[in-house]
């Protein structure tokens, strides 16, 4: 069988525009002379869809654009694999399934509904979906094919420790006789994702000695970004073909001609990564899941422009860089705002980057308005001696600053505050947490440097300025203040936070690590306690396992792990 991959960027809710892609991509490669053309999962509607699911226009506007699919392949020899929400047409459950539907003929030949319905860190899909109570084949092209639905294809009973379920669809449709195994899928993206993958469609492949294709959703849709590498596993379980990470594309594979595979469409910015990649390659790979997810959150909210503070720290020069990289030099402007406490590289420093960046930069001073905040609080602050309160007006005023341009220009503010910052509450509500997207919320401070430092090498040049990656890091709102006055270093902070928060290990399994008690007691405490400003931050990108989010669902009015609470 001739199939082509049409591993597409859908647009949440964007029913005629994702349709629209889809039907170009038929009658582009109708030249190729296909049996199959496959989309990935739900992609009519993109996804998730979450709540849209429970709009009847987007269930009727999905139908309608499965019959003008359909109607492509009118007179035509080849079948399409597309994906959408249908009605379940059960008198109990939720009232859909997610369905993968084949097309041909101009008619809906087959659908096959989503067995196994995730309800696990970002995913929802119970909420929503009926399960599908059978999976079976269709003959065709001489083919018996078996379509899965994503989570279909992770129940491998041989590849987990604890399974989910105590169903296996692709061990049902090979039983069922597939002589080939298609799943459509919208497998987010963390890192080292992408070999879990593989490993999974290998062993499939493998195991039942049937060739296997694995399309996926690319792009980024609110917090989750999509990295595509839709894959071509032969019988024998070897990776024939892997298509671009990070992109669109369309790709051609015969099972019975090998030596064709292709890739139609070859970006410039395509990773391709082996199962062991070195961390230069993971630094690669989540510079571009950051890039891709920043481009598409401001695209597809409808923004044209972007605006960062600038500091003069390493945070917000990455953001900076990872802006240019996504929207282009001529849509970001930043901002310097130097306040009673900023030390003169804050300024100079930031100024420079953006000079390397070719961006825009303005000046806004702060001590002014500063000091008009603390006459007006005056009568109620005095004989009080100087701490936090002082400390987080700068950041207030400089995040007032910045939304203030932002209504006056129509520009997105890109929140430059990381992990570690977020897990701890190292960061003033409605001052630097201000922004509509949060781009670092997902990337520990150590991994910060390390990007900024790849970026350097890969350029062979200061892009981001040596200066701002070596000076110890600051808030710069009192006197002579570091980061590390109030956290433990960063790469014992970022140490603990990765146990904590993403392997959820107890303070005890922690401190077996190496790691002394009291430091981790704090830190602990410190995440529990300021769950309640996470709570109010804006959407960050998820390019970790276990992201702050939709992904993380803690509680805030709730007892922590330790006996004793912070006072600050």
């Amino acid at each position: 069988m001739r199939m082509v991959i049409g591993q597409i960027n859908p647009i949440v809710g964007d029913v005629i525009g994702n349709t629209g892609k889809m039907i170009e991509t038929i009658r582009s490669v109708i030249p190729l002379d296909p049996d199959l053309i496959v989309f990935p999962e739900l992609s009519i509607t993109g996804y998730p869809p979450r709540d849209l699911l429970e709009r009847r226009w987007l269930i009727d506007g999905a139908r309608e654009s499965l019959n003008r699919i359909a109607a492509e392949t009118t007179g035509t020899e080849f079948g399409v694999i597309v994906g959408l929400p249908v009605p379940s047409h059960r008198n109990i459950g939720r009232g859909l399934f997610n369905t993968a539907a084949l097309v041909s003929e101009g008619c809906v030949l087959f659908m096959q509904h989503k067995r196994l319905l995730p309800s696990y860190d970002v995913f929802d899909e119970s909420r929503y979906f009926d399960s599908a109570e059978t999976s079976r084949c269709i003959s065709f092209k001489d083919e018996v094919v078996g379509i899965a639905i994503c989570e279909d294809a992770w129940n491998d009973p041989e590849l987990w420790h604890r399974r989910l379920y105590d169903r296996d669809p692709i061990a049902e449709l090979a039983a069922d006789g597939a002589t080939i195994l298609i799943t459509i899928s919208a497998s987010p993206y963390h890192v080292g994702k992408a070999a879990i993958r593989r490993r999974i469609i290998r062993n499939h492949a493998r195991k039942h000695g049937v060739p296997f294709l694995f399309v996926n959703q690319v792009g980024g849709n609110d917090e989750l970004v999509f990295d595509g590498r839709s894959l071509f596993v032969t019988a024998g379980g070897d990776t024939v073909t892997e298509w671009a990470a990070f992109a669109d594309a369309i790709g051609v594979v015969d099972t019975h001609r090998p030596s064709e595979h292709m890739a139609i469409t070859e970006p410039l910015d395509t990773v391709t990564l082996v199962d062991e990649s070195t961390p230069d390659d993971l630094l690669n790979e989540l510079h571009h899941a950051l890039v891709l997810g920043l481009r598409d959150y401001v695209r597809k909210c409808g923004f044209g422009q972007v605006l960062i503070g600038l500091s003069g720290g390493i945070d917000s020069a990455l953001v900076a860089v990872l802006a240019v990289d996504a929207l282009g030099s001529n849509h970001v402007t930043g901002m310097t705002m130097p306040g009673p406490f900023s030390s003169e590289g804050s300024v100079t420093d930031s100024k420079q980057l953006a000079k390397n960046l070719g961006i825009v930069c303005h000046e806004l001073a702060i001590p002014d308005v500063y000091r008009a905040y603390l006459t007006v609080l005056d009568p109620l602050f005095a004989g009080t001696p100087f701490g936090i309160a002082e400390e987080n007006i700068q950041a207030r005023v400089r995040g007032n600053l910045l939304m203030a341009l932002s209504n006056k220009t129509g520009a997105m503010v890109l929140n430059t505050g990381n992990k570690s910052e977020m897990a701890v509450g190292y960061c003033t509500l409605y001052g630097d947490m201000s922004g509509g997207l949060s781009v670092l919320s997902d990337v520990f401070k150590t991994r910060v440097y390390a990007l900024a430092e790849g970026i350097n090498r890969r350029a062979g040049r200061e892009v981001i300025p040596e200066a701002i990656i070596r000076k110890p890091p600051s808030a710069e709102l009192r006197a002579d203040q570091k980061d590390e006055d109030s956290l433990p270093p960063y790469s014992i902070l970022d140490g603990i936070l990765e146990l904590y928060i993403d392997a959820s290990l107890s303070i005890d399994e922690i401190v077996a690590r190496g790691f002394d008690t009291a430091t981790v007691r704090w830190v602990v405490n410190a995440v529990d306690q300021n769950e309640y400003k996470r709570r109010q931050a804006a959407p960050g990108l998820k390019v970790t396992s276990k992201a702050f989010g939709i992904g993380r669902r803690m509680p805030v009015a709730a007892r922590g792990n330790t006996a004793f609470r912070p006072t600050a």
